[in-house]
C-alpha cells in the first residue's frame, strides 16, 4: 500500500500555507457552519488552526461547547490505564520505556499481578480500563495481551477493556477480537514523516507504514472500535492534527466507520527521557485550540484527555469538547498497588483520587458516566457512527449514563459526593425525553438501590 496516498505531506503543507491568509469573516463562517453538527473540510480546519485572536477563539469554544453538548450532552466518561509491561525494545526518543533507559525499573506483570491491578483499578469505582503495555515481542506479545484481558473479564467487575498497543498482524487482530475487547488505540504520534523517523530510531516501531496501516488490518480482523491520536509536541501541531482530520476521513470513507475516539496528549517529562526539551511546544491555548477544532471537524468523536494534563487545565477543557477522562491513573506496571516513580512512562499532572475529579465534573455541571454499554450492545462500528454522527446516541447514553453513576455513589462515593451526585442524577433525569425510556430508568435506579447492578439499555 502506498502510504503517501493517506498522508499527503506536500497537500497538508499547501493547505495549511494557504489558511494563513484567513479573514476574521471567513472565521466566524466557518464557524457557525460547524454548528450544523456535519464537520468541516481539511481547508476550514487549517484556517481554525491558523487562528490567534482571542475574540475568534472563544467563538470557537463556544462553538465547540454547543457541538459536544448537542451530540454527548454533559456526559463525561471515566476510565483508568493499566499498565501490564514497560519492557520495550523499541527507542523512541521521548518515553521513559525507551530501551536505552538503562535506569527503569523493569517489570511485567504476572496474569495474577494483573488480576491485582484490575481489582485496585475497580475499587476507585471504574468500570472500564484502557490496557496499556511496552512492545517486547517476547514478553507483550498477542498471548500476553490476550491472557491479561481474559483474566480481568473472569475475575473483576470490569465491564470493558479497550487496548493500546503496536500493530499486528490480522491473525493478531482477530485473537485481540475474540478476547472481546472494545476499542483498539494505537496512536501515529506524528504524521511528519522525517520527524518520526527522527524519534523512532530502532525497533520495530521505527516502521512508520507498517504503524499507519495497523488499523486497516485491525479492520480486517472484525476490530470496527478504534482510537487514535498524535503526541503533541513532537512536531508542528497544525501538522499533525490535519494528518489526523485526514486519516479519519480517509477510515470513514473507506469503511464506513471513522475513529470512536481521539486522543490529545501533550508531550510529557519523561524518566531519563532523550528529549530534554519539548521540540514543538504546544500551549494550553494551542491545545485548547486543538480541542475545540477536533470537536467541530469530527463531531461524532470522542476526544480523550489523560492526567498527563494539571487538574485546572483538565477542568477547563471540559468545557471546550472533551468527552472521556481518566482518573487516579498510574503510568506504571503494578502502580495501584506500589508506587515507583522510576517505572513510569510519564510524569502526570493531575494527581487527585477518581472521587476528587468526579467532584470538579459534577461542580461543573457535567454526569460523569462509567457506562460500557454499547460494546456490549453491539453499537459499535457502523451502528455506533449513525447514531453519532445524527446525535441520536444520547437517547442511550444518558440513561446509561445515570445508572452508572448511580452505582458509584452507592458503592464508592464520599459523603459530599454522593450527596452533590444524588441531586444531579435528579435533574438528568428530567433531560431523557422519551417517557417510557425515564420510566424505565427511574425504575432501574430503584432496582440498584436494592443491591442490582449491571442494568443498562
Amino acid at each position: 500500500m502506498d502510504t503517501t496516498k493517506i498522508i499527503n505531506e506536500n497537500y497538508i503543507e499547501e493547505i495549511l500555507k494557504s489558511a494563513k491568509n484567513y479573514t476574521k469573516e471567513e472565521v466566524i463562517d466557518i464557524i457557525e457552519k460547524s454548528k450544523d453538527c456535519f464537520g468541516i473540510t481539511f481547508e476550514e480546519a487549517a484556517v481554525l488552526l491558523q487562528v490567534k485572536e482571542d475574540e475568534l477563539l472563544d467563538k470557537m469554544f463556544e462553538a465547540a461547547r454547543f457541538i459536544k453538548n448537542k451530540i454527548y450532552g454533559n456526559r463525561i466518561v471515566v476510565f483508568a490505564p493499566l499498565y501490564t509491561s514497560n519492557e520495550c525494545t523499541n527507542n523512541c526518543l521521548y518515553c521513559g520505556f525507551r530501551a536505552a533507559n538503562k535506569e527503569l525499573h523493569r517489570r511485567t506483570l504476572s496474569v495474577e499481578e494483573v488480576i491485582n491491578e484490575a481489582r485496585a483499578i475497580q475499587n476507585q469505582g471504574h468500570k472500564r480500563i484502557l490496557l496499556v503495555c511496552g512492545e517486547d515481542e517476547k514478553k507483550t506479545n498477542i498471548n500476553h495481551i490476550v491472557q491479561s484481558v481474559e483474566a480481568i473479564y473472569d475475575n473483576c467487575d470490569i465491564r470493558r477493556i479497550n487496548v493500546n498497543a503496536a500493530p499486528m498482524t490480522v491473525e493478531d487482530f482477530k485473537k485481540l477480537k475474540a478476547a472481546q475487547i472494545g476499542t483498539y488505540q494505537i496512536f501515529q504520534e506524528t504524521y511528519h514523516r522525517e520527524t518520526y523517523k527522527k524519534m523512532h530510531p530502532l525497533g520495530l516501531k521505527s516502521d512508520y507504514d507498517w504503524r499507519l496501516t495497523a488499523l486497516e488490518r485491525a479492520f480486517e480482523a472484525g476490530i470496527d472500535d478504534l482510537g487514535i491520536g498524535v503526541l503533541l509536541g513532537l512536531y508542528d501541531y497544525k501538522f499533525d492534527v490535519l494528518a489526523t482530520l485526514i486519516h479519519s476521513d480517509y477510515l470513514d470513507n473507506k469503511y464506513n466507520v471513522g475513529p470512536h475516539t481521539i486522543s490529545i496528549p501533550r508531550l510529557r517529562p519523561a524518566h531519563n527521557s532523550a528529549l530534554k526539551e519539548v521540540p514543538y511546544p504546544v500551549s494550553d491555548m494551542d491545545l485548547k485550540k486543538i480541542v475545540a477544532v477536533y470537536r467541530m471537524a469530527v463531531p461524532y468523536t470522542g476526544i480523550i484527555l489523560s492526567t498527563r494534563e494539571n487538574k485546572d487545565l483538565r477542568d477547563e477543557l471540559l468545557e471546550l469538547g472533551v468527552s472521556q477522562i481518566s482518573a487516579g491513573s498510574k503510568t506504571n506496571p503494578g502502580g495501584y498497588e506500589e508506587e515507583d516513580c522510576e517505572a513510569t512512562q510519564f510524569e502526570t499532572s493531575d494527581e487527585r483520587d477518581v472521587d476528587q475529579v468526579l467532584s470538579a465534573v459534577i461542580k461543573q455541571g457535567h454526569l460523569p458516566s462509567f457506562c460500557t454499554a454499547c460494546y456490549r450492545a453491539k453499537r459499535t462500528g457502523e451502528a455506533f457512527m449513525e447514531l453519532a454522527k445524527d446525535a441520536h446516541i444520547h437517547e442511550f447514553c444518558q440513561p446509561n449514563a445515570i445508572l452508572t453513576f448511580k452505582e458509584y455513589l452507592l458503592d464508592y462515593a464520599s459523603k459530599e459526593t454522593r450527596e452533590a451526585g444524588e441531586k444531579m442524577i435528579e435533574r438528568e433525569l428530567e433531560k431523557i425525553l422519551d417517557g417510557k425510556v425515564k420510566v424505565e430508568t427511574i425504575k432501574r435506579l430503584e432496582r440498584i438501590e436494592k443491591g442490582e447492578r449491571d442494568l443498562y439499555f
